[in-house]
């Protein structure tokens, strides 16, 4: 059984990784030796993650640099930094993301003849829309472009993006977050084969539904805490009857980023208790 024992002392960066799942990984990631560089739009959050992580007796470095996933100039000075303190990277994890209301449609649905329009596709604020497939697309094009420049130079290393369920089927309501994760995949297996002769493998991870601040407004009574009628219809279409936990998604993470994966790349693995192998009955 592998162990993972290659990735100790490997450099990481990770975009997002302050939260729900970022941190996880972070965590995950800590345990197998990585000095990880968490790459946080938020300075204080990035540094109490980093802070938090350091603390652990089974942990390698941890440090947090502010950085803008959608900003040129941000990343630029992220990568300088990167560079003075812990030379060039082994490892990207494009992590940062996450959905906005803005960018929600009300109804799943326009009936046949409908009069009144509001909360329907024809109603989306724009701007949210723009934002939130900036903050998912973009927030991982422009972080590989700027930082996995010095593994191209060098002739080795990994990038993983974080995809979803949405990337293969498309959930009601949130057409930016669904197009951007489509995008992701895409994205993904473009670059591997434009990295491929570099060495530098390119994968990324599809999570099945887990509960994050982005999508807790819709999966959840506010009230009431109870599940909403969206969130009762993912569990019915997940097969294993549950929302994902966080850590699941480490040792897929530690799979695609080892030695033990070194001939994969550009592949998107789900981790998602069988919703996409599922037909509905």
């Amino acid at each position: 059984m592998n162990d993972f024992s290659d990735l100790r002392g490997k450099v990481a960066a990770i975009t997002g990784g302050s939260g729900v799942i970022g941190m996880t990984l972070v965590k995950g990631l800590c345990s197998a030796g990585v000095t990880v560089i968490i790459l946080d739009l938020n300075p204080e959050r990035g540094a109490a993650t980093a802070a938090e992580m350091a603390a652990r007796h089974d942990c390698g470095i941890a440090a947090s640099i502010a950085a803008d996933v959608t900003d040129r100039e941000s990343l630029l000075r992220a990568r300088d930094q990167i560079r003075e303190k812990f030379g060039s990277l082994d490892i990207l994890i494009n992590c940062a993301g996450g959905n906005k209301a803005t960018a929600t449609t009300a109804k799943e649905f326009i009936a046949g003849n409908e009069k009144d329009l509001k909360g329907t596709f024809f109603e989306l604020d724009i701007d949210g829309f723009d934002g939130v497939f900036d903050l998912n697309f973009k927030g991982t094009v422009l972080p590989t472009m700027i930082l996995a420049e010095d593994m191209v130079r060098k002739g080795g290393g990994v990038v993983l993006n974080i995809s979803s369920m949405n990337a293969y089927r498309p959930l009601t309501k949130i057409p930016a977050y669904s197009a951007a994760k489509a995008a992701i995949n895409n994205f993904t297996q473009w670059l591997a084969v434009h990295f491929a002769p570099a060495g530098v493998r390119v994968n990324a991870i599809a999570p099945g539904f887990l509960l994050t601040n982005q999508n807790r407004f819709l999966l959840t009574d506010e009230k009431t805490g109870e599940m909403t009628p969206r969130g009762r219809k993912i569990i019915s279409a997940t097969p294993m009857g549950r929302y994902a936990e966080p850590e699941e998604l480490v040792g897929t993470m530690l799979f695609l980023l080892s030695g033990t994966s070194s001939f994969v790349t550009g592949v998107v693995i789900p981790v998602d208790g069988g919703f996409s192998a599922y037909s509905g009955v």
